[in-house]
């Protein structure tokens, strides 16, 4: 599954390649961060707007932040949680990445502001932590400044790894989230910035992929190997992506690694195209 941020909606894509246009919601301004839900059969999306959407305006720009949930199959829309409102700070929001644990809550990390909301499985939403540690000071120019989380998963013991943009991760407890003000993850060398997407490996280990939009260099895949309590971790380069500017990492078929490449730096530029990539990557 894959979402446009230039034409607001999802579509699937077959072990053939082949594209199918699945949901078109009115509500969605750019799509970012599809995920599915295999138990609860759904599918949540992040909406956001860079201002650069077919529906784009100048008074929604960066003022869009929510995520909706559709039924698999028929894509009816289940519920849709708007986080801007559930913020209620008059800032600007851009909802980077979207994880679920197996009881269906959902937890959604905000890139321009230090906040995590966590939605339970009816689509109720509430700030779950807002705390100074995941703020972020990375700025793309002419872009975003200020950019902070970018990538987040759930993890076994209630446990949340969240990717800052600069290279950093923090591990942010559920059951106790203001103690996230204590344990960022000691990593054995920062992950490449920006950092772009995570997925989670079969043992528990990290998958994580840059993009090159500020290097224009290629992307960087690297494999993240955590100690038992995610306190620290080592972390090593296994690969990277031709295309450098790549938005995410997804398990694919036969359980490979696929990157995914969007076009994120012509659609800054204006000139938004409707192809992307998925390459099959290395993470061993």
């Amino acid at each position: 599954m894959t979402g446009s941020l230039a034409h607001s909606t999802i579509s699937s894509v077959d072990q053939k390649g082949r594209v199918r246009t699945i949901i078109e919601d009115k509500k969605l301004v750019s799509v970012q961060a599809v995920r599915v839900d295999s138990k609860g059969n759904r599918i949540l999306a992040g909406n956001v707007d860079y201002g650069t959407a077919d529906r784009s305006t100048d008074a929604t720009k960066f003022k869009v932040a929510g995520v909706a949930a559709y039924a698999i199959g028929s894509g009816r829309r289940l519920w849709y949680a708007d986080l801007n409102k559930v913020a209620n700070d008059d800032k600007q929001h851009l909802v980077s990445d979207v994880t679920i644990a197996p009881d269906g809550t959902a937890y959604a990390v905000d890139q321009l502001t230090p906040t995590i909301f966590r939605i339970d499985r009816n689509g109720r939403a509430s700030v779950l932590v807002r705390d100074d540690l995941l703020a972020g000071d990375l700025n793309i120019p002419n872009f975003l400044n200020n950019v902070g989380m970018s990538a987040v998963a759930w993890l076994p013991g209630n446990l949340l790894i969240v990717a800052k943009a600069d290279g950093s991760l923090v591990r942010v407890p559920v059951d106790s989230p203001k103690k996230a003000v204590k344990v960022k993850v000691k990593l054995s060398t920062n992950l490449k910035a920006l950092t772009a997407g995570i997925r989670v490996l079969p043992d528990k280990s990290l998958a994580v992929v840059s993009s090159g939009l500020l290097s224009g260099k290629a992307a960087v895949v690297q494999r993240v190997r955590p100690d038992r309590d995610w306190k620290s971790a080592t972390v090593k380069v296994t690969d990277t992506v031709a295309d450098p500017v790549t938005s995410s990492v997804t398990a694919g078929p036969g359980g490979r690694t696929y990157a995914l490449s969007g076009g994120l730096a012509a659609l800054l530029a204006g000139k938004p195209n409707d192809g992307f990539t998925l390459r099959p990557v290395n993470v061993r």
